[in-house]
C-alpha cells in the first residue's frame, strides 16, 4: 500500500493565492479614481491612455519576465513586479503633471508583466499534472476577487480620505502581498545568478512556439473583454442603469461561481471540450448583450459572459502549462499573457472605432465580439491532436511523472 501523498492545498498554496488576491487588489483599487484624478491635473483628453499605457508596458515586459523566471527563479520575478508596484504607487502623489502621470502609468504596467508570470510558474511547479486545471481555477478565483474587491475598497477610501491616502494604501497592500511569501522556497532547479545578459533577448526567446494553440485561442476569446471594458459603461448609461459597474459586478460573481468546477472538468475531460463550451457560451453572451433593450437582458448577458470567462481563463492557463517544457515554463506563460493583452487591446481599439459614440452602433460592436468568440470556437475544432488533449502529449506524460508538490 502506497503511503498517502501530502495535500497540494496546503498553507503555502493558500498563501500564494492570498498574495495573488492582494496584488490584484492593490493596483485595481486605484483604477476607478484615475480618470477624475487625471482630469484634475488637466489631462481630461488623455483618459484613454490610463489603461492603454499600462497594458502596453505589461505586454512589452512579458518576454523578459518569462526568461528571468526560467533563469533566476520564480520568486525574484514576483518580487520585481511588487517593487515596481510599490514604487509607482508612492510616486503618484509626487509627479503631479499630466506627463508625469502618464509616465507612471506606463511604468505601473511592468508590475503586472512580472508578478503574475512568476506566480503562475511557481504554482505550476508545485501542482501535479492531474490537478493543474483545478488549481489554476482556484488561483484565478483569488485574482478575480482582488479585481472586484480592490475597486470597491478604493472607492470607499477615496470617498473618505481622498486619493493620496489611496495611493499609499495601494503601495502597502502590494508590499504585504509579497511579505506573506517570505518563507516560500524557490522551485526553479539550477537557477542562475542575475546577469545583464539575462536582459538580452534572442528571437527565439520572445515567444514560446509550443504554446501557439492556447495563445491563438486566447486572442480571439478575450477580444470581448476589451469590448466590455470600453463600451459597457456607455451601454449601461444608455439603458438608464444608475450603477455603471453593475455589469462588471454580475459577470465577476458569475465567473467566480464556475471557475473551480471548470478547472476540475478540464482535468477530467480535457482542455478542448471545456474551451468549446466556454467560447460557445461567450457567443451567446455577446449576442444577448448586442440585442439587449432592458437592463435585465443586459445583466442576463453579464451572467453568461461571467460563465464563459470563468471556464476560459483557468483552462487556457492549464493548457499552456501542459504544452510547455519545464525549463521554458516562464516563457510559455509570458507568451500566453502577451496574447491576453493583445486580444484585450485589439478588442478595445476595434470596438471604439465601430462605436464612434453613436448609440445605434451598440449592436454592431457586440455582434463583432460574438464573431470573434465564434472564430475561437471554430479554431478549437482544427487544433492538431498532439496539441489538443494534455494526456495525448509527450509533454503531459513528462509532467505527470515529474511534477510533484514542492516540500
Amino acid at each position: 500500500m502506497l503511503p498517502p501523498q501530502p495535500s497540494i492545498y496546503n498553507l503555502n498554496f493558500f498563501l500564494l493565492c492570498t498574495s495573488y488576491f492582494l496584488f490584484f487588489s492593490s493596483f485595481n483599487m486605484i483604477i476607478p479614481e484615475l480618470p477624475a484624478y487625471l482630469s484634475s491635473l488637466g489631462g481630461e483628453d488623455y483618459k484613454g491612455y490610463i489603461i492603454a499605457l499600462f497594458t502596453l508596458s505589461a505586454a512589452l515586459s512579458r518576454p523578459f519576465s518569462g526568461k528571468l523566471a526560467d533563469r533566476i527563479g520564480r520568486i525574484p520575478v514576483m518580487v520585481m513586479g511588487v517593487i515596481v508596484c510599490v514604487a509607482v504607487s508612492l510616486l503618484y502623489p509626487v509627479l503631479t503633471t499630466v506627463g508625469g502621470f502618464l509616465f507612471l502609468r506606463f511604468l505601473h504596467g511592468f508590475s503586472t508583466g512580472f508578478t503574475p508570470t512568476g506566480s503562475s510558474a511557481y504554482l505550476a511547479d508545485i501542482i501535479p499534472f492531474q490537478k493543474r486545471g483545478e488549481a489554476m481555477g482556484i488561483q484565478s478565483l483569488f485574482g478575480s476577487l482582488g479585481m472586484a474587491a480592490g475597486p470597491a475598497l478604493g472607492g470607499y477610501i477615496a470617498g473618505i480620505w481622498g486619493i493620496e491616502p489611496l495611493f499609499y494604501l495601494s503601495a502597502f497592500i502590494s508590499l504585504f502581498s509579497i511579505l506573506i511569501l517570505f518563507n516560500l522556497k524557490e522551485t526553479l532547479q539550477n537557477k542562475e545568478k542575475p546577469r545583464w545578459n539575462h536582459l538580452k533577448l534572442s528571437r527565439s526567446e520572445l515567444v514560446e512556439t509550443r504554446v501557439w494553440a492556447p495563445s491563438l485561442i486566447l486572442i480571439f476569446s478575450v477580444f470581448s473583454f476589451g469590448v466590455v471594458l470600453t463600451i459597457i459603461p456607455d451601454y449601461s448609461d444608455h439603458l438608464n442603469m444608475e450603477n455603471k459597474g453593475l455589469f462588471f459586478a454580475v459577470f465577476t460573481i458569475a465567473s467566480l461561481a464556475i471557475r473551480v468546477l471548470a478547472g476540475r472538468a478540464s482535468d477530467k475531460f480535457g482542455r478542448i471540450p471545456v474551451l468549446k463550451a466556454a467560447t460557445l457560451t461567450m457567443v451567446a453572451a455577446m449576442l444577448t448583450v448586442a440585442y439587449a433593450d432592458t437592463k435585465w437582458m443586459l445583466l442576463t448577458g453579464a451572467i453568461l459572459y461571467g460563465f464563459s470567462i470563468g471556464m476560459n481563463n483557468p483552462t487556457i492557463t492549464a493548457w499552456t502549462i501542459d504544452l510547455s517544457l519545464e525549463r521554458f515554463r516562464g516563457r510559455a506563460l509570458a507568451t500566453m499573457y502577451i496574447a491576453l493583452e493583445a486580444g484585450i487591446g485589439l478588442g478595445a481599439l476595434v470596438s471604439g472605432w465601430i462605436f464612434a459614440n453613436q448609440v445605434e452602433n451598440f449592436g454592431k460592436v457586440f455582434t463583432t465580439s460574438a464573431a470573434a468568440a465564434g472564430i475561437a470556437f471554430l479554431l478549437l475544432w482544427l487544433i492538431p491532436k498532439n496539441n489538443a488533449h494534455p494526456s495525448a502529449t509527450p509533454v503531459a506524460a513528462h509532467h505527470s511523472g515529474r511534477d510533484r508538490p514542492a516540500s
